[in-house]
């Protein structure tokens, strides 16, 4: 089940690891032919490596590596020889779909297996569960490391996502906020110079564009009951709600919530598109958007190029992006990590897999990524002019707003997420059609509740 072995050999000098810091072995990098600039900026990327200190000579030189098929993925592969150049590791790579991933991960990590070191993990959908289980290594410590690699340049909520009991255990990726899809164009016929800045706000303008343009829906977003639970965390928490409260019962019924789940249904309800489906996730909501259908649609800011792109898109030259509004609460919407870096606990080569993490999630590897499209967890990154220049302005300012004020989850953080999200989400499908959803709200919470006290016997 290897879709991938990367296999480079050693270089014929070893570069050997003082300190955090490769000292004269850089000249060698400096000396030797690289092919690009980003491949040399990502050799010299490694003198902030070596958290774990002077380990030379203890556990293998071969790093077992585990990674999801993603962009993300491919572009570290191109860099890796540079890696194993600088450090005289190897990594051996596999590289899995998720569904393959899940699996082996359920097989090898049941088993204590010690031959997987680095783990890329889904910190929302599985990092409870293997935090819970013991699968995840601390990190704190390692964390604290080479003041050139930073853990305090990257984001909170991604931060907050890969912390289980007050530990470390996992380093943020991939980064997605929840923004503002707008059209433009319906706005500025409808009066509107700006987006709207609250929710109020956004009611009033989705019903009067709605109003002026015929056949067209003023808001528009994910309407499945497990879809649109991450969609609808946003405004959960911007009207000051939360999925469970500090003592961890379930608060899906507290008066905040209610007014969140009767707001985001309601919005749907009275402005969103006629005979509305019920079982709508990210593709079926976006197409409405794209097609010119609606005028307001909340989603994730990774998928933008759905709506930007003229071959998939007939709004691409009037779409626009704002900052989530803000609720009684504020603006709160998601800033998640999709995918975070963790070292296997029965793992017998912690300090080399950090090596490889160290550089993997380096400023300059960060950069890198995000240059190709992949938005990253870097607070200073997110800040480059240089790697940001392919994003629309209007998104970059957006996302960087939601990094600022985000939450870091967008689902009930338990063991059995699809179980949960189940549940929670009904109410979400009753204010959508009009029933009851405070009484909705109510039945969830008893619900969740049940699922809550089960896990935690």
């Amino acid at each position: 089940m290897l879709a991938d072995k990367t296999d480079v050999s050693p270089p014929r000098r070893r570069l050997q690891w003082r300190g955090g810091r490769i000292s004269k072995e850089i000249d060698v990098l400096r000396r030797t032919a690289i092919g690009s600039t980003l491949a040399l900026a990502a050799a010299l990327s490694l003198s902030a490596c070596g958290g774990g200190g002077d380990d030379e000579g203890t556990g293998s030189k071969t790093i077992q590596v585990t990674l999801a098929n993603h962009v993300w993925t491919e572009n570290i592969k191109a860099a890796l020889p540079e890696f194993e150049k600088a450090t005289g590791l190897k990594v051996e790579l596999t590289q899995l779909g998720e569904d393959q991933l899940s699996d082996q991960y359920n097989v090898k990590l049941n088993a204590g297996t010690s031959d997987l070191d680095v783990m890329m993990y889904r910190p929302l959908q599985e990092g409870k569960l293997f935090g819970k289980n013991g699968y995840l290594s601390d990190i704190t410590e390692d964390t604290k490391g080479a003041s050139d690699w930073n853990w305090s340049d990257f984001q909170s909520g991604p931060v907050e996502a890969t912390t289980y009991d007050k530990k470390v255990v996992g380093v943020p990726l991939i980064t997605e906020t929840e923004v503002l899809y707008y059209r433009k164009d319906l706005l500025a016929k409808a009066g509107y110079t700006a987006p709207p800045k609250t929710l109020d706000e956004l009611k009033e303008a989705a019903a009067k564009v709605q109003a002026a343009n015929p056949g067209v829906a003023g808001f528009v977003a994910r309407t499945g009951k497990t879809a649109a639970v991450t969609q609808f965390s946003g405004f959960l928490y911007s009207f000051g709600g939360k999925w469970a409260d500090d003592s961890g019962k379930a608060a899906v019924n507290s008066a905040e919530a209610k007014q969140a789940y009767a707001y985001y249904g309601g919005l749907i309800h009275d402005h969103g598109p006629k005979n509305v489906s019920t079982d709508m996730s990210w593709p079926e909501a976006m197409a409405i958007f794209t097609q010119g259908q609606a005028a307001f649609y909340t989603e994730a800011s990774s998928l933008y190029k759905n709506a930007t792109d003229p071959a998939k898109s007939k709004v691409a030259e009037t779409v626009g992006f704002a900052p989530f509004p803000e609720g009684p609460a504020g603006s709160k919407p998601y800033n998640v990590p999709s995918w975070a870096l963790g070292i296997n606990e029965a793992s017998e080569n912690k300090a080399n897999a950090w090596k490889f993490i160290e550089w993997a999630t380096s400023k300059e590897q960060t950069l890198a990524n995000q240059k190709a499209g992949v938005p990253g967890a870097r607070t200073s990154v997110a800040n480059d002019a240089d790697a940001t220049s392919t994003y629309p302005k209007d998104l970059v300012e957006a996302a960087k707003a939601g990094a600022e004020n985000g939450v870091g989850f967008d689902r009930p953080q338990v063991v059995k997420v699809p179980e949960a999200r189940e549940l929670v989400g009904q109410p979400i499908v009753d204010a959508i059609t009009g029933k009851d959803s405070a009484a909705a709200a109510d039945k969830a919470a008893e619900a969740f509740q049940a699922l809550l006290d089960d896990e935690n016997k």
